[in-house]
């Protein structure tokens, strides 16, 4: 089986998010499974040549490899990818996002034809590469070569949906019929991630719980009645987690490493964190740790609201991220007032980000909506303990900890108001305090496995079924 993944950024190559991530270790699950596997990106200026061994496959195309044999093409052009954004600058998107993605998915179709063995199924990620199932359907519909070819559309975040002004649709190159209801037409725009949705032969994202949630209103961002249509061709499959990477065995970044035999290492990072965050030294005081983007989707609204009473308790809270410059100012302010309680820090740190899930007894996620969400399985993976509203990727993860059958892995609230969150962050500092049960909890958390292989293996079967 041959299978084509198509998008926007993979890791190590290019990443602004978790988009990368995803499509720079599940084709390495699904090159152990037997499946021929290939990748297709544009070539950014971040790309370096000498760093990634690239060689030339055309005067268009360039390649290297990762895995044991996986080939990457870069699809070059100075005009729309010589540039320090993927997507935009301080000033916002680039004006032209459209032209450049739309000749990223039509020389990526060049490719295909000029690849030496037949591709069976175009895997596409998010609005970027959408624009591929499309063409298989109609421009490309009666060609030999493309006839049998299936795709399938990944939705990592339908808040990302590639809007484009109604003016713009002609250099698409389709018939007129297409923009209107029952395609591209989306309250006077042009969506790509709609047009997507409407024309691959599989619909997927990244955990079960948002593949319900996305068919709602609240959740849809206005394409729930188109997905509602299509859902019998939808899957959630949940994303896995780099355990070679996140690994408090071998991390280099963390001041100590530990593991389940070894966990009063563990604490050893907590110290290290306290110290470089300027916050008391001492074991006993709960660190609440949050890396994230400061947004509102991440919960950063109800986190704000809920401080002063989080600064009642004797507690310490570090966060990490980047994002709305109001959240930065209000947590500048909040540091200022609160410096024996909390350590802002808005420059992204990768060892910082690691010492956090290291060091700290329990884990902030209250996101608002969460596709899958990587954070609550890192923390898990470091001993860590989320807190998290139950969500998306958070609900198909965390079990609460007082959970009849006494599998919970975590705390979970499950109405999106300062109450609730508060409420539930007392349950964990009860726990936290209870030191035998909270480190049954953290060697629960410990056995949790959300590496890629399951995810892999779903994914293959969803190939399986698409070409049956």
């Amino acid at each position: 089986m041959n299978v084509l993944f198509c998008s926007s950024e993979v890791f190590p190559f290019a990443k602004t998010g978790g988009l990368a991530d995803v499509c720079g270790t599940l084709p390495l699950a699904l090159e152990k499974l037997g499946i021929n596997i290939s990748v297709a990106l544009p070539r950014y200026k971040c790309v370096d040549p000498k760093k990634f061994s690239l060689k030339k496959f055309n005067k268009d195309v360039s390649t290297a490899k990762i895995g044991r044999n996986i080939e990457v093409y870069f699809i070059e052009s100075e005009r729309y990818f010589n540039r320090d954004g993927l997507y935009g600058d301080s000033t916002g998107d680039y004006p032209d996002n459209l032209d450049r993605f739309l000749f990223y998915c039509r020389q990526t179709l060049e490719l295909i034809m000029e690849l030496g063995h037949k591709i069976d199924i175009i895997h596409c990620h998010d609005w970027q590469s959408a624009l591929i199932p499309v063409y298989l359907k109609t421009l490309l519909r009666k060609d030999p070569f493309f006839k049998k070819m299936k795709s399938i559309l990944t939705i990592h975040n339908m808040a990302f949906q590639g809007l484009f002004p109604k003016g713009e649709y002609p250099k698409l190159n389709l018939d007129s019929n297409l923009f209107g209801i029952d395609g591209f037409e989306f309250y006077g725009y042009v969506n790509l991630l709609k047009a997507g949705i409407l024309f691959s032969d599989k619909v997927t994202t990244v955990s079960p719980q948002y593949a319900k949630e996305i068919q709602t209103k609240e959740y849809g961002c206005g394409l729930d009645g188109v997905l509602r249509e299509r859902h019998k061709s939808i899957a959630g499959i949940l994303n896995g987690l780099d355990y070679d990477f996140w690994n408090p065995e071998t991390d280099t970044h963390v001041e100590k490493t530990f593991s389940a035999k070894n966990m009063r290492d563990k604490y050893v990072n907590k110290a290290k964190l306290q110290q470089k965050c300027h916050l008391k030294i001492k074991v006993a005081i709960p660190i609440f740790g949050f890396v994230a983007r400061l947004s509102t989707q991440k919960g950063v609204d109800l986190l704000v609201e809920a401080m002063e009473e989080i600064f009642k308790l004797d507690v310490q809270l570090v966060i990490l991220g980047q994002g709305d410059g109001k959240y930065h100012k209000i947590l500048k302010d909040m540091a200022k007032k609160h410096h024996e309680k909390i350590s802002v820090h808005s420059v992204f740190d990768e060892s910082l980000a690691h010492l956090i899930y290291a060091g700290s007894d329990l884990f902030l996620m209250p996101s608002h909506y969460e596709p899958c969400g990587l954070s609550q399985m890192i923390s898990l993976r470091y001993g860590t303990i989320p807190v998290v509203f139950k969500t998306g990727g958070l609900a198909d993860t965390i079990i609460p900890f007082d959970s009849p059958d006494g599998k919970g892995n975590g705390f979970v609230f499950t109405h999106y108001d300062k109450k609730s969150f508060m409420k539930t962050i007392q349950q964990a500092l009860k726990a936290y305090h209870e030191q035998k049960a909270f480190q049954r909890l953290i060697a629960r958390a410990l056995q949790c496995n959300f590496s890629w292989d399951e995810a892999a293996k779903k994914y293959k079967q969803l190939y399986e079924q698409c070409l049956s």
